[in-house]
C-alpha cells in the first residue's frame, strides 16, 4: 500500500506515486494508493489549483481517505488500512505540514504490527521554519525504516539519531510525458526560431530554485553575447513581479519567454524537445524530478552543486555541475554553446539512463523491504 498524493492531485509527487505503483505491479505486487480527500486547504496552497484535468488512471486503485487537517479522518484511514492487512505500507513524506496526519496514521499501523517505510523526498524543507525538525521527528519515530532519493536526505535523517534502517536510490526517470520529439517540431509548436540557442527552466517557480541566478548569469557579458533564449515554463509560487522586474532591470526582455502556468502532461514534451540545455540553478536542493524528465528526453543539464543534484549529473560528461553563482553559471553556458558539447553530452545521457530505470528503483526498494 502506498500513501501519498495521486490523481486527481497534480504535480511531481503524484506522478511519482502513480509511476511507482505501476512499477510495483510490474513486479507482481498488489498495490492500493491511499490519497487525500483534502491535501492543502486552499488558503495555504500557493498555486492556482491543486488538481489536474487529466483522465483518471484506469489501471490504479486510488482511495481518497485522508484529510490533512481532520484528525477523525486520520483515525478512519488507519482503521481502513489495518482492515486490509497489507504486508507493507509506504508513506510519502515531503513537507512538515503533512507530519501530523502521516505520523498519526503510521503510529496506528505500527501498533497493529504493520511495517511502515517512510519514502522521504525532503527531510528539511527548502524554505525552513522553526518547527520543521520536531514535525519530522514525530513522523520518523513512527516509521520502521526509510527510503530516500538522495544521499543528502539520508544524511539529514541520520542526524536525527533514530538508528533506523535507511536505503537510497536515485529518483527514477519520468516516462509518462510521451516519446521525445525532434527539436524542429517542438520549436515549431512553441513558435521558437530553429536557429535559437535555447535553455529551459522548467517547473514551479520558487525562490530556492534560483531563477534569479540564471537571469543574472544571462546578463553576464560572456553569456549575453551568445543571445541565449531562456524559456521559463511553470507556475509561479513566488512573486512573479520580482522576476519580471529583474528581467527589465537586466534588459533581457527579448531573451526570455515566460509560460506562467502549470504545464499539462501532454505538452511537457514540446518544452524539453525545444531545448538545447536544461538548467536547474537551485540555491538548495535534495533531488528533482525535472532532472529525470530531462534524462527521459535526452537533454544535457546544467545544475548547481547543491543537495543531491550533483549525484545525478556527471560534470563535464552528461552536463555541468557549477557553484550557485551567476558567473559560474555564465561560464558553463559559454562552454556549452561555443564548445560543440551537445552531441557528446546527449550520448552520455542516453548511456546513463539504465541506472535511473523504474525497474532498478523498485527492485532495490523491494530488496530493502525484505530485510526488515
Amino acid at each position: 500500500m502506498l500513501l501519498g498524493p495521486a490523481h486527481p492531485y497534480r504535480g511531481g509527487i503524484a506522478h511519482f506515486n502513480e509511476s511507482f505503483a505501476r512499477s510495483l505491479q510490474a513486479q507482481n505486487k498488489q498495490v492500493e494508493l491511499v490519497s487525500f480527500s483534502l491535501q492543502y486547504p486552499s488558503i495555504l496552497f500557493p498555486g492556482k489549483t491543486q488538481f489536474t484535468d487529466a483522465t483518471p488512471p484506469e489501471d490504479l486503485r486510488i482511495k481518497r481517505w485522508v484529510s490533512s487537517v481532520n484528525p477523525f479522518s486520520w483515525l478512519r484511514s488507519a482503521r481502513k488500512i489495518i482492515k486490509l492487512n497489507p504486508d507493507l505500507v509506504i508513506i510519502r513524506y515531503w513537507h512538515p505540514f503533512m507530519a501530523p496526519s502521516l505520523g498519526f496514521i503510521a503510529s496506528k499501523l505500527r501498533a497493529a504490527g504493520i511495517k511502515v517505510i517512510g519514502l522521504v523526498d525532503n527531510a528539511i524543507p527548502h524554505e525552513p521554519r522553526f518547527y520543521d525538525k520536531a514535525f519530522l521527528q514525530y513522523f520518523a519515530r513512527n516509521c520502521s525504516a526509510f527510503f530516500t532519493l538522495s544521499g543528502s536526505v539520508a544524511s539529514d535523517l541520520k542526524h536525527l539519531g533514530l538508528k533506523k534502517p535507511i536505503e537510497t536510490s536515485p529518483h527514477p526517470i519520468y516516462d509518462i510525458f510521451g516519446e521525445p520529439l525532434s527539436k524542429s517540431d517542438s520549436r515549431s509548436e512553441l513558435q521558437i526560431d530553429a536557429g535559437e540557442r535555447v535553455v529551459l527552466f522548467f517547473g514551479f517557480i520558487r525562490e530556492y530554485k534560483g531563477l534569479d541566478l540564471l537571469l543574472k548569469a544571462l546578463a553576464e557579458k560572456m553569456a549575453r553575447q551568445l543571445k541565449i533564449k531562456l524559456v521559463v515554463a511553470g507556475e509561479f509560487y513566488d512573486n512573479k513581479k520580482k522576476y519580471t522586474d529583474l528581467i527589465e532591470e537586466l534588459d533581457l526582455q527579448n531573451l526570455v519567454d515566460i509560460y506562467d502556468d502549470y504545464i499539462p502532461e501532454e505538452r511537457v514534451k514540446y518544452f524539453f524537445g525545444a531545448a538545447d540545455l536544461v538548467a536547474q540553478t537551485y540555491k538548495s536542493a535534495t533531488q528533482s524530478g525535472v532532472t529525470q524528465i530531462a534524462y527521459h528526453f535526452d537533454k544535457p543539464m546544467l545544475v548547481t552543486d547543491v543537495g543531491g543534484l550533483s549525484e545525478i549529473i556527471e560534470d563535464g560528461v552528461s552536463g555541468y555541475v557549477v557553484k550557485p553563482e551567476p558567473q559560474a553559471i555564465a561560464r558553463a553556458l559559454q562552454r556549452y554553446f561555443t564548445g560543440s558539447e551537445e552531441d557528446r553530452f546527449v550520448q552520455a545521457v542516453r548511456e546513463r539512463k539504465d541506472r535511473f530505470s523504474w525497474s532498478f528503483f523498485t527492485k532495490k526498494f523491494l530488496s530493502f523491504a525484505e530485510t526488515l
